[in-house]
This record gives C-alpha cells, sequence and structure tokens, in this order.
C-alpha cells in the first residue's frame, strides 16, 4: 500500500492511499479507521457522504468495500497540532445569510480571523465560538478553530463562508481544494495592465528573506504552492486602475504577491510595496494627494466581493455579492476627481 498526503493550504489536508494488490475486501471506514489518525468511523461516514473521500476519482457509498489496487483520496479540514482554547467572546458578526448547515458574512478590514501570536483575542474566531456556543460538536471537532474552511487577510474586507457542522464542513472543504467554490476580488493597483484582461500562474511560498511574507517562485526554482488568478480591468484611472481577480487556487496573499510581481502591487499595502509611488509625478503636492488617499484607506485595498459554492445539503448554487466598502469607495472617488481635473488642464493648454 502506498500512501501520500498533502499539505494542501493551511485549512485542509489531502491523502492518496493506493490499496495494496493483495487486500482483502473490507469495509471503507474499517480501513480508513487503521490507517488514518485519530479517524472514527462516523467520521469517515460523513465524509463520505458529503463527497470528501472517493475511490479511483468516483463518488461512492459510506457500505463500499475497498478492493484490491483501489486508489482513495482523501480531502478533510486539517485538524490542529497544538489546539489553545479559545475564550468565546461577544464580538458582533455582520451575518449576509444562515441556514442549518452555512453561515455567510462580512468580515470588516481590520478584523483578524484567526488567533494568533500578538492576537489571541478579538479574532473573528472568537466571535465565531461565541456565536456557536451552543453546537459542542463542532466546537469539540475543531477546537481553535470553529467552522472556518477559508480565510482572509486581517485588512481585507469582504465575505466568507463558515460551516455549522462537520458535514458542511467536509463538503465546503471538499469545494475548495477541488476549486470549485467561486471567488471574486475586486482591489485597487497601481497603474495599469496593458491588456483588458490576463491570468497570471506563478507559485507562491515563504519568502526565504523575510519569513513573514510572501513571494513568487518561478518555474526553475521548483519550490512554493500552484498559484493561478485570473484578473480583468474595471476601470482605468492612469494612476491607478480598479480590477476584479477570481481566484482558482487560495495561497495566502495570492492577490496582493501575484499583483506586485506583475508591478502593480496594490494600493496602499505596505506589506508588499503598494504604500511607495509607483506611477505619477514627483511634485509635492501630488505626493500629499497620494497620500491623503492612503490616509483616507489605510490599508492594502482589497475585498472579497463576491463569493458562489453548491449548498452541501440541497446541492442548490448560492451566490452572495457585497458592495465595496466606503473606505475603498472613497478612494476611488479621490482618483477620480485628480484624473477628471488633470484632462482638464491638459483639454485647456
Amino acid at each position: 500500500m502506498k500512501e501520500h498526503t498533502e499539505d494542501s493550504n493551511e485549512l485542509h489536508d489531502y491523502r492518496e492511499i493506493e490499496v495494496d494488490g493483495n487486500q482483502t475486501p473490507v469495509r471503507i471506514d474499517k480501513f480508513l479507521m487503521e490507517r488514518v489518525d485519530r479517524i472514527s468511523r462516523n467520521r469517515v461516514q460523513l465524509a463520505i457522504r458529503a463527497g470528501a473521500i472517493k475511490v479511483n476519482d468516483k463518488t461512492i457509498k459510506p457500505n463500499y468495500k475497498v478492493r484490491p489496487n483501489d486508489f482513495v483520496t482523501i480531502v478533510l479540514p486539517r485538524r490542529p497540532k497544538n489546539s489553545n482554547e479559545i475564550v468565546p467572546q461577544d464580538i458582533p458578526i455582520d451575518v449576509r445569510y444562515e441556514d442549518d448547515d452555512v453561515l455567510v458574512l462580512y468580515k470588516r478590514p481590520g478584523m483578524v480571523v484567526h488567533p494568533g501570536v500578538g492576537h489571541r483575542k478579538y479574532t473573528l474566531v472568537n466571535a465565531l465560538a461565541h456565536y456557536y456556543r451552543d453546537l459542542p460538536v463542532l466546537n469539540k471537532e475543531n477546537p481553535d478553530r470553529p467552522g472556518l474552511v477559508h480565510r482572509i487577510d486581517k485588512n481585507t474586507s469582504g465575505l466568507m463562508v463558515v460551516a455549522k457542522n462537520q458535514y458542511a464542513m467536509d463538503h465546503l472543504a471538499k469545494q475548495f481544494y477541488y476549486h470549485t467554490i467561486e471567488r471574486k476580488y475586486q482591489a485597487i493597483i497601481w497603474g495599469e495592465f496593458h491588456d483588458e484582461e490576463g491570468t497570471i500562474r506563478a507559485n507562491v511560498g515563504r519568502d526565504p528573506k523575510n519569513r513573514t511574507n510572501m513571494t513568487v517562485f518561478s518555474d526553475e526554482e521548483n519550490t512554493g504552492k500552484w498559484a493561478v488568478t485570473h484578473w480583468k480591468t474595471l476601470e482605468r484611472l492612469y494612476y491607478v486602475s480598479l480590477i476584479e481577480c477570481q481566484l482558482e487556487t487560495g495561497r495566502t496573499h495570492q492577490i496582493r504577491v501575484h499583483m506586485k510581481s506583475q508591478g502593480h502591487p496594490l494600493f496602499s499595502d505596505m506589506k508588499y510595496g503598494g504604500t511607495r509611488i509607483m506611477k505619477g509625478t514627483v511634485h509635492r503636492r501630488y505626493r500629499a494627494f497620494v497620500m491623503k488617499c492612503m490616509d483616507i484607506c489605510p490599508r492594502q485595498c482589497l475585498h472579497a466581493k463576491s463569493l458562489a459554492f453548491e449548498h452541501p445539503s440541497s446541492g442548490k448554487w448560492m451566490t452572495f455579492e457585497s458592495d465595496l466598502p466606503q473606505d475603498m469607495e472613497r478612494c476611488l472617488a479621490q482618483w477620480r476627481k485628480y484624473v477628471k481635473h488633470k484632462k482638464e488642464l491638459m483639454n485647456r493648454g
């Protein structure tokens, strides 16, 4: 029997098991309980129902019997290695949709999603632990990240989906791993792309020179994780642009490092060079204008605008949209006024 385990991202684990040619037929739950740490029969059956466990790339029934040379794939939410007790906190959550399986919320900019060094409290997870206080099974299975199947950065705003039970969590984890969930972001970037739309395919991983940052790697370097971002221009403002990005993969800081790699860092993104003036003049008045825009939106100008996924129970395709936050709208308004004024002066000349 051959096994292969892959860390697909920070929240999901992927495992492949190639069954030995001499394997006697045995129920898959029993087979996996002997080979996967800390997994129960009920846990296996829930994952099978969710389509998170497949055999020979096909969905199966819980009573399936593993046969010689079968190829088993498993996608499950990652179990924390070192669980930290989460303090439930009564922090308001902006809920946009909720039923028995899922919750769709709007995360405001500045809110940390998951506790970490320097952020043990006042995170989205602390808020969810309080909100989910009557769902002990979910808290028991995932004590340090109740319901989380994806994340967005602290200073990124927008929509997130959260699971309310283990079946929904497995189902959503499967969708994220196989990239069937649709996520669209809007961003303000420095400068303009020559084309109206395009795709960036470049591996993303930890920057060896600064481990708190991510960076892109060339194919020749053979490192990092495969990452794909589809983008299109929504509005050209000469000095900056409003673009839409659709994620095919979901790597840490993916849009931010992909745009930086193209010479178009996100406006006001301190970590990835967006607070430097990348386009425009050196005049003092222009610099003052740019600083004013950054004061209006003192974070990377990135917003998770839409989210679409298959509902775990009904199978219905669910789509959710959100408006650009006020800080990004005000920033765009300033740039529109500036460019309009610039054109009027040029026409007079």
